[in-house]
Parts: structure tokens; sequence; C-alpha cells
């Protein structure tokens, strides 16, 4: 048998054909000794069909296989955001392995870290920004990007194959008030080393032209605080640390105090400051001192852009909020964009300020919030750059995938890989003869966090809530003796059921009359059996409850012997 020869693949173990929950896995050696290098460890927020359900994981058991080899030889972190990091306390014991990234990011995961009971300690390699580490068979350089955090970065990963550049989540913005340019220069010096292949944030790529400026934002809203009669609360991503820093400019120069509202917030502003990114800025003043400034001398910077029910926005929405409550004429601006499948819950909080007399502002009205992704001349840029031989579009939706990859094949590059979560990708391959192209699969799935438990989405609780907010639950007792006998009365409780059916009568009695049939009928053998009571009375309790409703519950039975 000849042996195998030595690739460097790739796979998504999540963040390709969805936004959010990013993990990508390199590989470097012949098939079945590969040493293997994950990308980020992200987590997306549940949309309302999973009830009970707040946040969504990547299952990484096909890392955890590789550990159990001895193969996974690090984790690297592109940057700070939820969506690459936010699975980090939570999976991190099932990875085992070391930790590399930059020093806000290493900051910002170690508060994180230390704000959940119980976390583990987590071995950090904190390497600068523009640095190299040596993992495994990677040499991983850490090329700074602008983003809409500070602290971000691209990967060059050198390998005895080549130079492969995973772009993380970018844009070009060359005064981005605060943190990471995307330097011209250095990403030049990449292509004319020559890149094999670029793996790339495709987020923006159905939008066209280039983003505008952190700066033409600060502008902005410097112009709309400026005229401003009364109280002024702009919302943002806690971790937009430059935006934060421009609302807070633009007070200052309108001789406003700057209130910062929300846990989430002062977490990464106290980062901030250790960092020096807010240098220059007094202090901020403490929730409790809102109400004791003018109405024409306060700014507060709140937690809640999307329409998060537990974040300050929402409270203050509900007239909840123990500190903090506007009156008419105040005005909020949400600096910020609506992400996918948040559009009612922000939509309810903008109705409950409007109904408030509060004069809501959002990116419909004016430049309140830019991106922090390329638009499409900016990844045309990007490739006129690095110049590689494969494009494999990541970070996106299907549409946006597919906008890159014909967007990439316009501007020159040879060969384009397409591919969704499991796809395993040869990009390179010490028998040249080979193609870049997709040969396996790699099990990928979806990890719930229920509380404080992690479930698959293959659990059956999840289905169960899922029809629980569907139809309800009926429960019944019903005690009887050895010999098959009813002793008193059935048990009957109803939750989430109406009280009267189609017909106007009591569903309680619908279902008791049911249940008493249903034991009148069944052959004496059968009602010695309390399993085969208890499933006869299912089948008959949702029989019934469907004639005079249109539904069938979850109902659970339970037949006790006396």
């Amino acid at each position: 048998m000849s042996k195998s020869p030595d690739e460097l693949v790739f796979a998504a173990l999540g963040g390709v054909g969805e936004i959010g929950m990013n993990l990508g896995v390199y590989g470097f050696g012949p098939k079945h000794r590969r040493k293997w290098l994950a990308v980020d460890l992200g987590i997306s927020f549940a949309a309302p069909d999973v009830p009970g359900i707040d946040i969504i994981m990547p299952d990484v058991t096909f890392l955890e296989q590789e550990r159990e080899r001895g193969n996974l030889v690090g984790l690297v972190l592109t940057h700070g955001h939820e969506d690459h990091v936010g699975a980090l306390v939570d999976l991190w014991p099932k990875l085992g392995c070391p930790v590399y990234t930059t020093p806000f990011t290493h900051a910002l995961a170690e508060a994180r870290r230390l704000n959940e009971p119980g976390a583990p300690k987590i071995p950090f390699h904190v390497v600068p920004s523009g640095g190299r580490a040596k993992i495994g068979p990677f040499e991983v350089e850490f090329v700074p990007v602008a983003h809409s955090i500070p602290d971000s970065h691209a990967l060059a990963l050198r390998t005895e194959l080549g130079l492969f550049v995973h772009t993380g989540d970018w844009k070009i913005d060359p005064t981005p008030v605060v943190g990471n340019v995307t330097d011209p220069e250095r990403f030049t010096a990449l292509g004319n080393e020559g890149v094999r292949a670029v793996i790339c944030d495709s987020t923006n790529a159905i939008r066209e032209g280039v983003s505008p400026s952190e700066t033409d934002v600060q502008g902005v809203l410097a112009e709309l605080i400026s005229k401003a009669p009364n109280r002024v609360a702009v919302t943002t991503f806690a971790s937009n640390v430059a935006r934060v820093r421009s609302i807070a400019e633009a007070a200052i120069r309108c001789g406003r105090e700057v209130v910062l509202v929300g846990r989430a917030m002062e977490r990464v502003v106290s980062v901030a400051r250790e960092q020096g990114l807010l240098n220059g800025l007094p202090a901020f003043r403490p929730v409790d001192a809102y109400g004791f400034l003018p109405r024409d001398k306060v700014v507060a910077i709140l937690t809640g852009s999307q329409g998060e029910p537990r974040a300050a926005l929402a409270r203050i929405a509900d007239d909840d909020h123990p500190d903090i409550a506007l009156s008419p004429g105040d005005q909020v601006i949400f600096s910020s964009r609506t992400i996918p499948g948040n559009e009612r819950a922000v939509n309810r909080i903008i109705n409950a300020l409007v109904l408030q007399g509060v004069k809501v502002l959002t990116d419909r009205d004016a430049l309140v919030h830019v991106s922090g992704h390329p638009r499409r001349g900016e990844l045309e840029q990007m490739y006129r750059w690095l110049r590689p031989q494969i494009s494999v579009p990541v970070h996106g939706e299907p549409l946006h995938l597919s906008e890159h990859a014909d967007l990439a094949r316009a501007m020159g590059v040879p060969e384009i890989v397409r591919l969704v979560d499991g796809d395993m990708v040869r990009l390179a391959s010490a028998d040249t003869s080979l193609a870049a192209e997709v040969i396996d699969e790699v099990p990928v799935g979806r990890l719930y966090k229920d509380g404080h438990v992690l479930v698959s989405s293959a659990d059956s609780s999840v289905a169960e809530r899922r029809r629980l907010s569907f139809a309800g639950l009926v429960s019944v007792a019903l005690a009887m003796t050895a010999k098959g006998e009813v002793v008193g009365d059935p048990m009957i409780d109803l939750s989430g059921i109406p009280e009267r059916g189609s017909g106007g009568k009591m569903l309680d009695e619908v279902i008791e009359d049911a249940v008493l049939d249903c034991i009148d009928g069944l052959p004496k053998a059968r009602r010695r059996d309390p399993d085969a009571v208890a499933e006869s009375l299912t089948r008959a309790v949702r029989g019934s409850l469907n004639g005079v409703w249109g539904k069938k519950p979850l109902c659970h039975v339970l037949v006790i012997t006396v």
C-alpha cells in the first residue's frame, strides 16, 4: 500500500451556511495522522422555535475524538465577538488544548470567564498583534485588520504545503477611531509570498461599494447629540469600543456627562480602559447618577440593541428599570444593525418607546452605524492584494456564499470551493496532481445551552417543549387495583389548554369521559397492565381533544396500582 501524502484540509463545524457559531478546523498531515488546529469557538442566538433556549453552540464531537488521539494542537481566537468566542467557557473542557490569541481578546475572554461561576481555568498563550506562534505543524501569524471590535486579526497559516489566509471578520477602514487598520502593505506582502488559499468573510458580499468609516459615524452622532434638546440614549453592541468612544467624545464636546447602563457594557469598558483603548476620556458616570443630571446634560450608552428582553433598553421601554427612565421629547439612537431574526424583538422595543413619546432614530434615518464586514468593493481589494490560487467563502448564509464565490471567480481566482458545515475540503497536497475539492465529511451538529446544561439539538426535551408551546399538556393520574378496577375519580390537570371545546363543553369533562370510556372498553387482561392502560388512555385523551379542539396536546398518564 502506498503511503498517504501530506495534505492541508479545512472544515467548518459552524459558521458556513449560517451567521454565527463560528468554528473552523485546519488539518495537516497524511489522511489518518493529521494534526488539527481549531479557529474560533462561537455561539449563535436561538430563534423562537426552540423555546427556553437562548444560546446555540457547535457540536465539537469531531475535535473531542481528535483530542483523544492526541491530534488537537490548539485553538486560535481571531477576535472577541460572541459569535467567535462565546462558547469558550462551556466547550473548552471538551477540548483541553492551549488557546492562542492577542491581548484585548484575551482580557475580554478572561473577564467573561471570571464572570461565570465554576468556569475552568484556560491555558492562554497571548501573542502580540502582528506576532507569530508555532502551533504543531502550523506557524500562525496574527495579521491586524479593522473590524467593529478592537484587536481583530486575520490569520496567516504557514505550513510545509504553503501559505493560507483565514481572514476572520474584517473590513477596510483607514480611520477606525479605535483598533487596527487593514494594512494594504502587509496583505500585499502576503500576496507576494504566494497565497495558496484564502478562507474569507462573506457577510456583506451582497452589498455593493465599500463600507463607510467609523469616523463618519462619529461625525453624525456628534451632530445628532448637539441638536438634541433633552436626554439622549444610544444603544450599541457592548463590544464596539470604537462606537462607545465616538459617542463619549461627541457627548463631551456637547457638554454632556456619559452614563453607562448594562453589565456587559460596564465589563467591556473596564477591559478597554485597562488596555488603553479609552485613554484621554474621563471616567464615565455610574448608572445611579443618571437621575441627578439635567435632561440636556446626559448621554446614556445602553445595552439591548438587539431587543434582548433582559437588557437595559428593554427594561427602560417597559418602564421597569430601577435607575433609568425616559420622558416625552427624549431621544434613543439605535447605533447598530438588527441581526436577522431579531426584528420582532427590536420593533417591540421601538414601538414601546414611541408610545412613551420618545424619538427613535435608526440607521434608516441617519448614518448612525457601519458594519464591521467587507462589502464587494473591499472583497475585490483583498483579492487584488492576496491573489490566491483558491477561494473558500465562509461566514455567511447560502446567498452570501454564492455571491462571494461569483465575485472571486470574476476577480480571476483559478479555483473556487463552495462548502457547508461538515464538508472537508483539501486545499493542498504533497501530490500536486490532486485538486482542491471536498473530499470528506466530518460530524457536525448543534448544542443548546438549556439553563446551565448543554443538550443536543436532538434531545427529546427540546422537541417536547416545542410541542408544549403549540398544544399544551394534559396530566392524568389514575388509581387502580391489581384486578384492574378503578379506585376513585381520575385526577386531571390541564396546562396551556382552553377551558371549553368547539361545542362549548368543558374540556376537563371531555377528558374525564374519555378516560372512563376507555377503561370500560379495555379487556380485563389489559386493565391489569398499568403500562398498557397508560398507553390506551394517552391515545384516547389526545383523540377526544382533537375531535372538539382540533389539536393533540402532550399527554402524561400515571397509573398507580393500589
